[in-house]
């Protein structure tokens, strides 16, 4: 085959992904090098000049962390804040207090969607652990009744909703507009998680009886006179939302000619909305809240404690830019596109298969979904008359393939298995089922909208 036939190419694209599966999976090498040594060969093989393989890399590795490691640093900083002051328990305490007693599960659950819109999966499962073990001794019955809606909820806000690292940078290769997808990711997250985890929650916590474990139980008694209330945590949250709907709601206006898209009022509302900035505002809004409690040194260290565990995520996440940097610039990305539309395979369901395999295969779902969005995006670039609810779709037809199916190579799998102390076999009928729900459930939504609209 010649070096520059798409035959060649789509060979040298599936081989690459092959070699990605072999290094994490059978060799353990870590996503970061795995996928920064796949980029440097595929760069030689595409035929690349040799003094440009490097300048590609960087290119395509500088592009999304710009976008990437804003949104994750500003977004881990704000629920640092909120776990270590008690904004989690505060939250999760007066949401059974509105909800009742008997509707636990949903108090959780809604607490967590909510708590889960600044912080990381595994980050947030752990804070609320004491939470939900405190509900179940309380409450009795199995943990997985109270833990698995909330567990749900973390999952389908890490998949589907920015400032989470995956859907931010997918968005970032795809060209779509990061406020667009937050409305979106919400719009179908919620009903997905109802279904999806919640309503299965509640059959799995009467299926499966997991009794609570003594070991890892902690209940953590707040501090009323220094814990934060409601309103201020609901706050909190909320800000950022609000503020990212204000620049999606004017740029509609302005599209829509009922404001003038040039007027200096108009720019500035749009910048306080701008993703990076909401959550830059509500990063300070925290540290004015927080300061009488914590003092400014404890909070400047806290901040920086955030930081730490999320270095390797945000360049596993660059890392994936890098690769789709390189396949558009050897070409492979639009012999892809090609080859799709001679299928004549629907993008979006695609996208979808492609992201599916790719979680299947090596367990991480931030893999997934950078190494697909890196893929389909010449694709997208390719395929004509897109507008931004078929972007943001295929976005979450992505995180939906890249929640699909967690087994053993997930890490989350064994996160979920040990915190509700669950032996292999049960962690696959109930984690594994849950997550399976949500990215279909996720997807079919997708297909859905972008069909209608």
């Amino acid at each position: 085959m010649e070096a520059n036939s798409s035959a060649f190419l789509l060979s040298l694209a599936a081989l690459s992904v092959a070699a990605l599966l072999v290094l994490i999976i059978r060799l353990k090498i870590h996503a970061f090098a795995a996928l920064t040594l796949v980029s440097a060969v595929t760069a030689i093989a595409a035929g690349v000049e040799l003094d440009q393989v490097v300048p590609t890399m960087t290119k395509g590795l500088g592009g999304t962390l710009a976008s990437v490691s804003l949104l994750v640093g500003l977004g881990v900083m704000i629920g640092k804040l909120l776990e270590v002051t008690g904004g989690a328990a505060v939250l999760a305490n007066a949401m059974i207090g509105r909800f009742g007693e008997h509707r636990a599960p949903l108090a959780l659950g809604v607490a967590s969607l909510l708590f889960g819109f600044p912080i990381f999966f595994d980050a947030g499962l752990i804070v609320m652990m004491p939470i939900i073990f405190s509900v179940a001794a309380r409450l009795g019955g199995s943990v997985l009744l109270y833990g698995l809606p909330a567990a749900g909820a973390f999952a389908v806000m890490h998949g589907l909703v920015p400032p989470h690292p995956g859907p931010v940078a997918a968005a970032d290769l795809l060209g779509t507009n990061l406020g667009f997808l937050v409305g979106m990711g919400l719009l179908i997250g919620l009903p997905t998680w109802y279904l999806a985890s919640y309503l299965f929650g509640l059959w799995a916590g009467k299926r499966f009886h997991i009794p609570m474990d003594g070991a890892l139980f902690s209940q953590r008694e707040l501090d009323d006179d220094n814990a934060p209330s409601f309103a201020t945590v609901l706050g909190l949250l909320v800000l950022p939302v609000l503020l990212i709907f204000l620049n999606s709601g004017l740029n509609t206006l302005s599209v829509a000619g009922v404001v003038d898209g040039s007027a200096t009022w108009v720019k500035a509302l749009r910048l306080l909305g701008n993703t990076p900035i909401a959550l830059l505002i509500t990063l300070l809004a925290c540290l004015l809240v927080f300061a009488p409690k914590l003092g400014r040194a404890r909070m400047e260290a806290l901040c920086g404690e955030s930081l730490g565990p999320i270095c390797g995520v945000i360049l596993v996440t660059g890392a994936g830019g890098m690769f789709g940097g390189v396949l558009r610039a050897s070409g492979i990305g639009d012999a892809l596109a090609a080859a799709l539309s001679d299928t004549g395979l629907p993008v979006i369901v695609a996208a979808f298969v492609i992201s599916t395999c790719i979680r299947v295969a090596q367990g991480s779902a931030t893999v997934a979904l950078t190494t697909t969005a890196a893929l389909m995006a010449p694709v997208v670039a390719a395929t004509s008359g897109l507008s931004q609810v078929d972007l943001a779709c295929i976005v979450i037809a992505i995180a939906g393939g890249a929640t699909v199916l967690s087994h053993f190579n997930d890490s989350g799998f064994w996160l979920v298995s040990r915190l509700f102390n669950m032996d292999e076999a049960t962690t696959l009928r109930t984690w594994t089922v849950m997550e399976t729900l949500i990215g279909s459930i996720a997807f079919i939504f997708a297909l859905l909208v972008s069909l209608v609209f």
